[in-house]
């Protein structure tokens, strides 16, 4: 295009009514610029689409400030789909009242959006068949939000998973950081059972915001996946259904075959939300013995049922490491237990000032994990700052670690669904034999001992001491490394 005269030619794009480009003359760039941005501004900008199902089994008291916190988002979803399986209690009556269309007024504009209550009665395949159900609701819709009928979580955190997310095409999955609300607790065991929660959410978190945010777990309590990632694990896999019901962590799984699709998953540095935790020490074990069987199912080599074992996967390198260091923990405290006894047995104990290094390794460690939680308060650094609860705490993890690979290798065909629900219900005994295995483990140990002549009980205590000592060492190094690194702005 050409123009005779002497006027010099400058063109700019403006749109017509049919968004069609014409050709103006003789503005400067300036002017072109700001035209440019007004009508770019105009242009219609596609907003991806959310959809959320919250699975519910006796959620009565929680639920209502589940669908409170989600109604409040900065981003609120397209649509919510609760759906109430196997409940016996007012979950329904009580999710009802939230049922139909909901619009408020946030920083970005109105929004709206249309909350739905399914009450699918009685589901043999329980939360995974409840997660099916609803992914058959919102699979047309471009990402699946997943979020635990006791979860709440912060104002922005949709918001900030859904910018992620729909930022990289790479992303099959973001998983949002967890914590625990302690603030209406009663009870001295519940809080310390919390304390103890917190900070076990807070190291897991840390170490995966500090590993490229690759995260091996998209833990179903609020988590946003891409519906294209999730149909090609059905493909790969040729499943019918994302979740399946023949794995006790299936939340994990499916993280690891969305990683075998060539996908990301990811944590996110951003989104925050306060879960459910477990306030008495048979709940805590029904929870930590069905996490750790199901990952050790996982890592296992070799077939086992319909799950394939995947040790070499590398959603499960932060796993090994995991078992290893607490087979470590238990070899040293166990360890000292038995050679302290065992010295004082023969009045051959000599107390040394540097055998308190490894404790107040922990005790800083401890410390800069509280430090690192978004919403720290003054029991976490209690429990960090007094040694003792968090000491207390790793023994009952090591109880919950046992009783797992126990389980594991006795090949018992057990439902460990049904044995956390029964154990949050406040029944069953088998969260205390791992304290009564000890026990007897002890007193065997010491029946065997006494029975040794001295010589022997005087050169066993000096070929294992060293040992221990340099086992020690070891690891009071790596807890002060840990404990030296920088978690560059990152808050769990």
């Amino acid at each position: 295009m050409s123009e005779e005269g002497s006027g010099s030619l400058k063109t700019v794009p403006t749109a017509t009514p049919g968004n069609e480009y014409v050709l103006r003359r003789d503005q400067g760039l300036s002017d072109y610029a700001d035209t440019l941005a007004d009508e770019l501004a105009t242009l219609p900008s596609q907003r991806p689409t959310v959809g959320c199902i919250i699975p519910a089994y006796n959620e009565g008291e929680t639920i209502a400030g589940v669908l409170d916190s989600l109604l409040m988002q900065t981003r609120l979803p397209d649509v919510i789909h609760v759906i109430i399986n196997n409940t016996t209690d007012d979950s329904v009556e009580v999710a009802s009242h939230y049922a139909g269309p909901h619009t408020r007024l946030t920083p970005s504009g109105e929004q709206s959006t249309v909350i739905y209550v399914h009450d699918i009665g009685k589901n043999p395949d329980k939360k995974v068949g409840a997660l099916n159900y609803g992914y058959s609701l919102v699979e047309g819709m471009d990402f699946l939000l997943g979020v635990d009928g006791d979860t709440t979580p912060e104002p922005n955190a949709l918001e900030a998973l859904v910018d992620e997310i729909s930022s990289d095409d790479r992303i099959g999955g973001i998983s949002a950081i967890y914590s625990i609300d302690d603030s209406a607790l009663d009870g001295l065991m519940s809080k310390f059972l919390i304390a103890g929660q917190r900070a076990q959410f807070s190291a897991f978190n840390m170490q995966n915001l500090l590993k490229g945010r690759n995260m091996a777990v998209l833990g179903g309590q609020f988590s946003i996946f891409s519906t294209k990632a999730l149909k090609q694990v059905l493909k790969d896999t040729h499943q019918r259904t994302p979740w399946v019901n023949d794995s006790e962590v299936e939340d994990s799984l499916l993280s690891l075959q969305i990683k075998s699709a060539g996908y990301l998953t990811k944590i996110s540095a951003k989104a925050y939300a306060h879960v459910g935790g477990m306030t008495t020490l048979r709940s805590l074990d029904g929870q930590q013995v069905k996490w750790n069987y199901g990952a050790i199912d996982l890592m296992w080599p070799g077939q086992r049922g319909d799950t394939r074992g995947q040790p070499l996967h590398p959603n499960l390198r932060l796993r090994w490491f995991e078992h290893a260091s607490m087979v470590l923990n238990m070899f040293t405290r166990i360890g000292f237990l038995l050679l302290l006894l065992g010295s004082l047995s023969i009045h051959a104990f000599v107390f040394r000032a540097w055998w308190l290094l490894p404790p107040l390794a922990a005790q800083f460690l401890n410390y800069r994990v509280a430090r690192s939680m978004a919403f720290a308060n003054r029991k976490d650094y209690v429990f960090a700052l007094t040694f003792a609860p968090a000491e207390v705490y790793m023994w009952i993890r090591m109880g919950h670690f046992v009783r797992a690979w126990v389980k594991f290798f006795s090949r018992t065909q057990t439902d460990n669904w049904a044995a956390q629900a029964k154990a949050e219900r406040g029944k069953g005994s088998s969260y205390l034999y791992p304290f009564l295995a000890l026990l007897v483990f002890l007193a065997a140990a010491a029946a065997i001992w006494l029975q040794l002549p001295v010589g022997v009980r005087s050169d066993t205590l000096a070929v294992c001491w060293p040992i221990l000592g340099i086992l020690t060492v070891l690891q009071t190094a790596w807890m002060s490394l840990k404990a030296l690194r920088r978690y560059r702005g990152y808050k769990a």
